[in-house]
């Protein structure tokens, strides 16, 4: 047998291994498989923390390392192997870091060290495993809670736990777009969400602007999103799936608490998006480098009154357009001076990210809330999200 085809078998080995692991054993697996059977000398699975802000090592339980100042984050952000080399001289070992990611939901990355350099061919086989070790940790989320609990960095508030498990992921890509959002502050998040699913010729998309406080903002958004949810799956469009959580909300609550919310449907195709402003998410966008809101008129939040009827707007995107949404927690949020983040911070911050990715774009945002804060609590959760259009291909 030839060195490469014993290289291939040793692949597919590796894979068959990771997919039949139990779920727990998932991360371990994929360690144990290629520290023995290819020529490294340590490998580790570090996943991303709830603001992106540090990897997390799954196994060693080493300290987490930030994502901004190092290799494995310059990997995670930019979604490319990177390649430690120890210099002349220097008694360190080679490193490769991979990352992990599915469908554009960025999860962590793979290190690998080595005493010799890693060839092409390596990296090619390694970066197989990722994506193989990717889907497995996806699918493997779903039945057990060591990646959650390896992912927190503190404890999670109730609510928090609630809407976390509420959302479809982080980020997503295809030809079409790519599309990231973040919760802030992400371990006390309490009202504020965001929902999407796609099909081949649409994308809907959700924002929602949470009331009140802890589990009951929660348990309010959870009952919206689950009614949007339900609509949506029985083939509805945005009209109704906005009638529908305004009847449910209003069931529950007589009028006394409501829900504001931003529902957008996108024609992949065509490029047109279909829009209900329900409430007070803020929409933006960003055309040849001028960012400007996107002017819609408002309605009434789901859940005010039970007879409500939703009118429907529509507008376009064109390739290479980038859209922002924001929740009320941005753009009126308070520094300690009374200074508001939407009025001057937040287009400054829009204008400077023109050349990221939109995960680190929302990134980005949500350390600029944070700051403009300069170290007090925040007096309201916030949900941040961005998209760039490419649009389809002919």
């Amino acid at each position: 047998m030839t060195v490469k085809a014993m290289d291939e078998d040793r692949l597919r080995n590796a894979e068959h291994a990771i997919w039949l692991a139990r779920p727990h054993a998932v991360a371990s697996t994929a360690i144990d498989v290629v520290t023995r059977h290819f020529p490294v000398t340590g490998a580790e699975v570090l996943l991303a923390d709830y603001p992106n802000a540090f990897l997390i090592p799954v196994a060693s339980g080493l300290d987490p390392i930030r994502v901004d100042t190092t290799a494995a984050g310059r990997a995670f952000a930019a979604q490319r192997p990177v390649v430690e080399e120890p210099g002349d001289g220097a008694d360190r070992p080679y490193r490769a870091h991979l990352p992990l990611t599915v469908h554009g939901d960025r999860l962590g990355v793979i290190t690998l060290t080595a005493l010799r350099p890693f060839r092409p061919e390596q990296l090619e086989r390694f970066t197989a495993i990722a994506v193989v070790l990717a889907r497995a940790l996806k699918v493997a989320d779903s039945s057990t809670d060591l990646y959650r609990q390896v992912r927190r960095r503190s404890r999670l508030t109730l609510a928090a736990e609630m809407q976390w498990d509420l959302l479809p992921g982080r980020s997503t890509s295809c030809e079409e777009y790519t599309l990231a959002g973040q919760l802030v502050p992400a371990y006390a998040v309490c009202g504020d969400n965001y929902d999407w699913a796609a099909t081949a010729d649409r994308l809907t998309l959700t924002v929602t602007d949470g009331t009140g406080q802890g589990t009951q903002a929660a348990l309010l958004t959870h009952l919206a999103i689950s009614a949007m949810r339900n609509a949506r799956r029985s083939g509805a469009g945005i009209l109704d799936q906005a009638a529908l959580a305004n009847e449910t909300i209003y069931s529950h609550h007589g009028g006394r608490t409501h829900l504001a919310t931003l529902l957008l449907e996108f024609d992949v195709a065509g490029g047109r998006v279909h829009a209900v402003d329900a409430g007070s998410p803020r929409l933006s966008r960003m055309r040849g480098g001028k960012a400007e809101p996107i002017g819609l008129s408002a309605q009434m939040p789901l859940g005010m009154f039970y007879d409500t009827v939703y009118t429907e707007e529509s507008f376009a995107v064109e390739p290479g357009d980038r859209l922002f949404i924001v929740s009320d927690g941005v753009h009126t949020a308070l520094s300690p001076d009374g200074a508001a983040y939407g009025m001057s911070a937040l287009p400054r911050v829009l204008r400077d990210t023109v050349l990221q990715g939109p995960l680190e774009v929302v990134r980005t945002l949500s350390r600029g809330l944070l700051d403009h804060h300069e170290g007090t609590e925040l007096l309201d959760d916030a949900v941040m999200l961005c998209l760039d259009w490419r649009g389809r291909t002919p």
